[in-house]
Parts: structure tokens; C-alpha cells; sequence
């Protein structure tokens, strides 16, 4: 029996027309032996690398250009976030699953999508990636970089660190929220929503939070951008605000993956399976 049939059997025994993956085991060491994974972590470092050197290039030369006219303005830098990742999300998703965040590698992690393993693998390809990707950004244009502050994260003037942390939290609450809600097998169900191409919110989410947030701090709402930039650029008040763009992002990723998994999507299951057992006209 193929695997399609199988799987379509074993929808139909629990009422459901689609199927949950099963949950990642928490430690997979028969990772570490596969060709794929592997590929997977090359893929990561390169979609950050990428993304990095695309929106911090884009941030220096925003700040190059001396009339208030100029350049693409927060508008574009906020859409060079958000369609970067749109694209490498595209990209990517059919081989290491377009996390090029560790914020949502640690929700995925939390929600059994991904082994420790592959999620500690991934955080690291991504960190190396964005500090290769912010690096390649300084050898092109070392000037601009070093005057023009190198992209990287702070705590705006007129703004707390706690403000600045919750805006980190929310902002990367908004994203691995959406990543669940565009990602879930649920979206292929007959009675439920219309599938949509995942990259495409996920990528709105990006655009929608930068416009929120980066009068705040930049906008981080993902450590290894926020790591890429601090190491290249490596000054001292970068560092002494940089532990609230990694506690930030991982408390709204635990939060999103609480929130999707654990309330409404169990909740939206058991109303499915109501509604079959007692359908209404």
C-alpha cells in the first residue's frame, strides 16, 4: 500500500481529510547520517546570508542619501524585510522548511515540527549565515557601513528597554503566529480555510512588524539578524542592548506556540469533529 493510501486511510478513521505529520522525535541522532539534513543547513545559512545582504544593505542606503526624499524611506526598508523572506521562504520551504529565523526554529522546536537536533543545527547555520551576509555588506561598502551604524538592532532614544522588549515580543509573536496559522495541515481540509501560498503571509507578517517597530529597535523579531549586524558592527551599545533581541523573540515564539497549538488549533479540531459527527443545515 503506497504512502498516499495510507495516509488517506488513516484520515478517514479519525474523521479528518487531512493529515498530521507525526511529532519529531526530540532527539534524532539518524539526522546526523541522512544527506538532507545536511542540505538543509546549507540552505539555511544561505537564505540568511542573503537576506542579511539584501535589508542591511538596504538599511546603509537608506541612510546614504542626505535629503529626506531619498532613498526608499522605512516604507522600503520594511518591504525589503518582508519580501525577502516572501521569497526565500518560496525558495526554501521544500528543503530545510524557510525557517531563516532561530525565533521560529525555537517555535517549531516547541510544537514537535522539528528534532533538538535539527533546531540547534539550524540556529547555528542561520547566526553563521547572517554574520557572513552583514559581513559581505561591509567588505562592498565599508564606509557607509562603519559611519552609518552597520544595520544593526538598539533601543531607540525615547524608548526603554522594557518597551523595547515588548515590542520584540509581540512583533515575533505576530510572525510565528503566522507561520503556524499559514503552515497548518488543517488549511488542506475540505470544511476548512482556502490553502493560500505560505510564503506570502509570512512575509506580510515581516512587512507589517518592521512598520510597527523599527521606530522602536530596528525591528528585530529574529536573533540572527540582530547577531549577524552585532558581530560585524561590534559596538559596545549594540551589545548592551543585544540580550533583548534574543529573549524578546523566543518568549513570543513560546507564546505563538502556545497560543496556535495548544488553544486554537485544538480547540478548531474538536469543533471539526463535531460538526462531522452532527452536521446542520
Amino acid at each position: 500500500m503506497s504512502k498516499e493510501v495510507s495516509e488517506e486511510g488513516q484520515a478517514h478513521h479519525h474523521g479528518k481529510d487531512y493529515v498530521d505529520p507525526p511529532p519529531a522525535p526530540l532527539i534524532d541522532s539518524d539526522e546526523l547520517k541522512r544527506w538532507s539534513f545536511y542540505r538543509a543547513l546549507i540552505a539555511e545559512f544561505i537564505a540568511t546570508l542573503l537576506f542579511l545582504y539584501i535589508t542591511v544593505s538596504t538599511v546603509i542606503g537608506h541612510k546614504a542619501q542626505s535629503g529626506p526624499c531619498d532613498g526608499v524611506g522605512l516604507l522600503g526598508i520594511a518591504w525589503a524585510f518582508g519580501g525577502m523572506i516572501f521569497v526565500l521562504v518560496y525558495c526554501t520551504a521544500g528543503i530545510s522548511g524557510g525557517h531563516i529565523n532561530p525565533a521560529v526554529t525555537f517555535g517549531l522546536f516547541l510544537a514537535r515540527k522539528v528534532s533538538l537536533i535539527r533546531a540547534v543545527a539550524y540556529i547555528v547555520a542561520q547566526s553563521l549565515g547572517a554574520i557572513a551576509g552583514v559581513g559581505l555588506v561591509k567588505a562592498i561598502q565599508k564606509h557607509n557601513y562603519n559611519s552609518l551604524g552597520g544595520g544593526a538592532n538598539s533601543v531607540e532614544k525615547g524608548y526603554s528597554k522594557g518597551t523595547a522588549l515588548g515590542a520584540e515580543i509581540i512583533g515575533t509573536f505576530v510572525l510565528v503566529y503566522t507561520v503556524f496559522s499559514a503552515t497548518d495541515p488543517k488549511r488542506s481540509a475540505r470544511d476548512s480555510h482556502v490553502p493560500v501560498l505560505a510564503p506570502l503571509p509570512i512575509g506580510f507578517a515581516v512587512f507589517i512588524v518592521h512598520l510597527a517597530t523599527i521606530p522602536i529597535t530596528g525591528t528585530g523579531i529574529n536573533p540572527a539578524r540582530s547577531f549577524g549586524a552585532a558581530v560585524i558592527y561590534n559596538h559596545e551599545k549594540v551589545w548592551d542592548d543585544h540580550w533583548i533581541f534574543w529573549v524578546g523573540p523566543f518568549i513570543g515564539a513560546l507564546a505563538a506556540a502556545a497560543y496556535h497549538q495548544y488553544i486554537l488549533r485544538a480547540a478548531a479540531i474538536k469543533a471539526l469533529g463535531s460538526f462531522r459527527s452532527n452536521p446542520t443545515n
